[in-house]
């Protein structure tokens, strides 16, 4: 049984869209066994809850400087024993120990076809504000796995979204979740708890 530490900063629906898929099936062999937020506000704390899942937050604020909260983030998952850490909606920098601590054990959800909008400053509506600035037909969400880099790892999983005539930041970022987030996440997490994938050379291997 895969143990996941799911990380999130806001309302939790990539949470939601786990745990449902755990419900139902979609995910086999594997259960969310702690929440963590750097916001004590944020819902998906709430969530876990409901679903009687620890739920902790660690926030910098709460801490004399950055090294001390990256201490206290590290040693609060591995408490957890995970086997897997989830960055889902996560807006927190990931520190190099925790990188270092989990090689190819942390995944991310990136709302846009990496490597388009991505990388340092494109996180939450930025980076479907890009997207529609730029004028692109086709957008997405990636999953792949957590390196040294911002949204460099190696990628796991794709799904495109269409854009189309008239869309905001606001409704492009709703779609976007629906039609790709909330299907590559859980999917991606179904192929890690049962062995088929790996990772050779930087690149991602799926056993059918």
């Amino acid at each position: 049984m895969l143990r996941l530490a799911v990380l999130v900063s806001g309302g939790g629906t990539n949470l939601q869209a786990i745990l449902d898929g755990i419900d139902k099936g979609t995910i086999t062999n594997a259960k969310v066994s702690v929440v963590v937020s750097n916001n004590k506000n944020a819902y998906a704390l709430t969530r876990a809850q409901k679903a009687g899942i620890p739920a902790v937050c660690v926030s910098p604020k709460d801490y004399e400087n950055r090294e001390a909260f990256n201490r206290a983030l590290l040693e609060t998952i591995q408490s957890h024993q995970p086997d897997l850490v989830v960055l889902a909606g996560c807006l927190v920098v990931i520190p190099p120990e925790m990188v270092e601590a989990y090689p190819n054990r942390i995944i991310n959800i990136h709302p846009a076809l990496i490597p388009s909008f991505c990388g340092t400053g494109y996180y939450g509506l930025k980076v479907h504000e890009a997207a529609l600035a730029r004028g692109v037909k086709v957008t997405g969400a990636t999953v792949h796995f957590v390196d040294a880099g911002t949204d460099t790892g190696p990628i796991i999983l794709q799904k495109a979204v269409e854009i189309l005539p008239g869309d905001t930041p606001e409704v492009l970022q709703r779609r976007v979740m629906e039609q790709a987030e909330w299907v590559i996440m859980p999917k991606a997490i179904d192929l890690i708890a049962n062995g088929r994938v790996s990772v050779a050379e930087g690149l991602v291997q799926i056993k059918e």
